[in-house]
This record gives C-alpha cells, structure tokens and sequence, in this order.
C-alpha cells in the first residue's frame, strides 16, 4: 500500500470512529433508546473506498443515490454481510436495474413507482422492504408525500395491493438548516414532526404486522444527532465519513 493509499484509509478510520462516537453519545441523549445503524451513503465514492469501509472501518450498510452508480460498482463491492440500500430518487424505468441488488428503497413516494418495484421483484421471487419518503420541509423541489397523517396511512392502504413490496416505515430528507445551535433546532422540529407520523404509521398499520422491524431512517452527515435524539434507526452519512464528494467533470 502506498503512502497516499495508506493516509487516506487511516483518515477513512478515523472518520469513521469519530462518527460512530457522535453516534453514540446522540443514541444515550435519546429518550428512545434505538439501536442506530450506521449507513454510509456512497455516492461518487469508487468501489475501492467503499471496500476499505466496508473491511477496514466494518460498515455494514451502504446507500446509494443514483442507479447507474449502483450498477457500476455493484460487482466490485464485498457485499458479504452488508446490506445495500437506494436512498435516491427512483425512476420506474430504472426500478429493473436494481430489483434484484437493493435490500430496501427508501424514497417510495408514487402508486405508479409501488407498481413497477413490484412487477421487477416479481421477475426475482422477491419482496422488496421499502420506506415511504415523507417531504417534511414541504419543498416543491424535493420528492415525498406530503407530511399529513391521513395521506400517509391512506398511500400505505393503497400500496397493499402490491405483494411484492413490503412497507417498513418512513424516510425524510430535512431541508439544510446549516449549523450550530439553531440548526440544531431546526432539525429537531422537522425530526419530531417525522416522528409523529412514523408513529402514527406504526401503531395504526405495522403493528399488525409483527413480521416486520419497523424503521425511521432520517439524518445526514450534518444532522443525524438530532434525528437520533428523535428516534432515528437509520442515519445516512456521506461527507462525514469520505469527505466532500468531488464530482466528475460531467456532473454524472
């Protein structure tokens, strides 16, 4: 291993240690007490930082954002243990790409997106877990339903007419607050509002299912300790644990 090689998987370590202390300190400050699976989203990063994650640093959750990436570094990655997740938006006509690579979609927002992860997980034999994404910041921009209780429970109603997907819970990507103190804030205003529903969904519907963990995945690299604080399963931290993601020259 070279010099640089080694200086970068040292800082890979270290970043990552360094997470899962922040991690920890959120989940005893929790008046949840959830055990919290670290996720670490890859998005530009080459299958061979992921593999040092993975074999180094022993993350055992990876998400990624974009289906063509997934794709490419699919067959590269030591998968052996680990659970891989899409978090981005999902096109139908790229559902059958993945069908058969995803351990759970977390950005089910549409009917017509349920439809085709089922048709696709038909042709595999399988089930695929998935997460309603809630728009808590109400952002025109941003995918999701919309954060009411009624339209949640009535869109998980009607996805049971797919038996090929499986609803597990919900995802939220909270609008940047920035940092310190009243980001903070901010952050748990949106997390506690998510919360709620989460838990509208669980006691009204995933309750009944004792077969399924229910999970609320919400939290990024500059805000999981206050969606931990406010129950979160799953944190989604890129930046935090690679660095700043350095895109190539053609935006891909």
């Amino acid at each position: 291993m070279t010099n640089q090689r080694a200086d970068a998987a040292q800082e890979l370590e270290t970043n990552v240690a360094a997470v899962r202390e922040r991690i920890a300190a959120a989940e005893a400050a929790s008046p949840y007490r959830q055990t919290v699976t670290l996720m670490a989203v890859t998005k530009t990063v080459s299958a061979d930082r992921i593999n040092e994650a993975i074999d180094r640093c022993g993350i055992r959750c990876i998400g990624e954002n974009r289906v063509q990436e997934l794709c490419e570094k699919y067959p590269h990655l030591h998968l052996d243990g680990v659970s891989v997740h899409l978090i981005g938006s999902l096109q139908k006509n790229k559902v059958k790409y993945i069908a058969d690579k995803v351990d759970m979609i977390h950005s089910l927002d549409s009917l017509s997106l349920a439809a085709e992860i089922d048709r696709q997980a038909a042709k595999h034999s399988r089930t695929i877990d998935c997460l309603i994404e809630i728009n808590i910041g109400r952002e025109e921009a941003k995918g999701g339903i919309a954060p009411d209780e009624e339209a949640l429970l009535s869109f998980y109603d009607a996805v049971q007419i797919y038996p090929h997907v499986r609803i597990c819970g919900v995802m939220t990507v909270a609008p940047n607050c920035g940092t310190g103190d009243a980001a903070y804030a901010q952050y748990l205003t949106y997390f506690k509002e998510t919360r709620r529903l989460f838990e509208r969904l669980t006691e009204a519907r995933l309750s009944a299912h004792p077969e399924i963990t229910p999970v609320l995945s919400m939290g990024m690299s500059g805000s999981y300790e206050a969606a931990i604080v406010c129950g979160s399963h799953i944190v989604r931290v890129g930046s935090g644990i690679f660095g700043a993601r350095i895109y190539p020259p053609s935006g891909r």
